[in-house]
């Protein structure tokens, strides 16, 4: 197969770099004769993090031609306040070319449709549709609120497959298209690469800690998520004698972890106890991620790190992703993830760290246990795409 990937953001956010390496590592390289493109709007980026070693990276945008579709789209912007055509514009002529060598085209934004402007992203599927390239929305998380917009219903069914990454993005579409495939995040895939860490990390233990400023955006009331993070970290300096390592895993530079993370090391004055550690690519943090003994995180893929490698984790979310995937690995979201919305007290956080962590056995049990089984759900996406391919043959 010859897939190429789009949608997605680029490598400064560790979470789309992690779901390129895992459908990667899922589908299998070039011994398996798969062959990966990547439509990229930050080139360098992508390169910096050694995404090129996989898959030939290009430019996903090139320059608007003048024409009646500039004009529609044009028109569509100044009398409707529409800008996704116009967005649009700038990949046309790349999706058109891509006919040439691409098999299947994969949407791999994974939470693109949570968020405004999803407008966008039914242009560019439209598009890949009339370029005669079949599409799939892979390891996708919805909002089902956003399931009654007819536009997105529309747009929904015309991919030739929608792969979602969770059960309540599942459910939510398997009214719209029964054939919705449930699987796991790519992310799940990606194997960890051995970094030089802090001598803690061996010598002691320590707890991973991930706080981000998207994560503070959605809160309910101004400041809990600072507190409760620093009242976290106070109550295990005081009461444990664990490390503490803050940990980022998005450094885009205006959606950067090690901003709010610095907030955390400036509000601690035990700062022997914490470990900062810099920016690395997303194989790296992962590894970083393994050696903790348990983790907090708000960023889905850091957590999805800690999932992976059978480190007990509690999440701090803010969607529908984040309960979903908890649901899909124990049965229930709840205690595995705290949403920032229900953060009203300054304990809240500490006291679902403290569940977490009185069940840390059965927790690592049941990931040891049941990780082989949900990771085999991945066998069924692959079979699915080469479905596709064939059809297409």
């Amino acid at each position: 197969m010859n897939i190429l990937f789009y949608g997605n953001g680029d490598s400064g956010n560790h979470g789309c770099e992690a779901i390129v390496r895992g459908t990667v590592a899922l589908l299998g390289g070039k011994d398996n004769s798969n062959s990966f493109c990547i439509y990229s709007d930050y080139c360098e980026q992508d390169k910096k993090y050694g995404l090129n070693e996989l898959a030939e990276i290009q430019e996903a945008k090139k320059a608007i031609k003048r024409g009646p579709q500039f004009l529609s789209a044009y028109l569509k912007m100044k009398m409707f306040n529409d800008y996704a055509s116009m967005d649009a514009l700038l990949y046309l002529e790349k999706i058109y070319s891509a006919s040439e060598f691409a098999d299947i085209a994969l949407s791999v934004g994974g939470d693109n449709y949570c968020y405004k402007g999803n407008e966008f992203y039914t242009e560019l599927n439209k598009a890949y549709h009339k370029a005669g390239i079949k599409t799939v929305l892979w390891g996708c998380s919805i909002e089902p609120e956003l399931m009654k917009n007819k536009r997105i219903q529309s747009d929904i069914n015309r991919y030739n497959a929608v792969v979602a990454r969770e059960s309540i993005t599942q459910e939510a579409l398997i009214a719209l298209r029964s054939d919705v495939l449930l699987a796991p995040d790519p992310a799940f895939y990606m194997e960890a690469n051995t970094c030089t860490l802090d001598d803690r990390f061996f010598n002691h233990e320590v707890i991973g800690i991930n706080l981000s400023p998207m994560l503070i955006s959605y809160e309910s009331n101004y400041g809990v998520s600072i507190d409760n993070y620093r009242n976290l970290i106070q109550h295990i300096i005081d009461n444990t004698k664990y490390d503490i390592a803050l940990i980022p895993h998005v450094v885009w530079p205006n959606n950067d972890d090690r901003k709010t993370l610095i907030q955390l090391y400036n509000a601690i004055e035990q700062k022997d106890r914490l470990i900062i550690i810099e920016d690395m690519t997303a194989p790296e943090l992962k590894y970083c991620i393994s050696k903790c003994k348990f983790f907090v995180g708000a960023r889905t893929h850091a957590t999805i790190a800690a999932y992976s490698s059978g480190v007990p984790t509690l999440v701090v979310g803010y969607s529908v992703k984040a309960r979903g995937i908890a649901k899909d690995l124990f049965g229930d979201d709840e205690h595995y993830v705290i949403p920032v919305q229900s953060i009203n007290t300054s304990d809240d956080l500490t006291n679902a760290f403290n569940w977490i962590a009185e069940r840390e056995t059965e927790i690592k049990k049941r990931l040891r246990c049941y990780l082989p089984e949900y990771l085999h759900r991945g066998e069924a996406a692959k079979e699915l795409l080469y479905h596709i391919c064939e059809d297409q043959n």
